[in-house]
């Protein structure tokens, strides 16, 4: 009668942990791709515009943005930097700084 018991509670409770694996939520594998290419392409992105102000652009120097970036003045004067995305992002002559911001 005691070995009964004990073999119905452990299978009581194997059936009740796999009801809850069971429940696992995990996220598509189309989604985690989705958000792979989109970072690739920000990244790529980045590195083509950065490549490209290197060459055309005339940077500011010992000034650099709030985040630490490198900054340059275009043909009207106006300064700005690259971001992450790859998008350029316009600044305030008093949103520049004269030390590098240390991570």
């Amino acid at each position: 009668m005691k070995n009964s018991l004990k073999i119905s509670l452990v299978a009581a409770a194997m059936f009740t942990a796999s009801q809850t694996f069971a429940q696992e939520h995990h996220e598509p594998v189309t989604k985690k791709v989705g958000h792979a290419a989109v970072v690739v392409g920000h990244k790529t992105s980045e590195v083509a515009v950065k490549g490209t102000v290197a060459v055309t652009g005339k940077r500011y120097s010992n000034h650099w943005a709030p985040g630490g970036e490198l900054v340059y003045i275009d043909k009207h004067s106006r300064y700005y930097y690259v971001d992450k995305a790859g998008h350029y992002q316009y600044l305030k002559k008093s949103q520049l700084r004269t030390k590098p911001y240390k991570h």
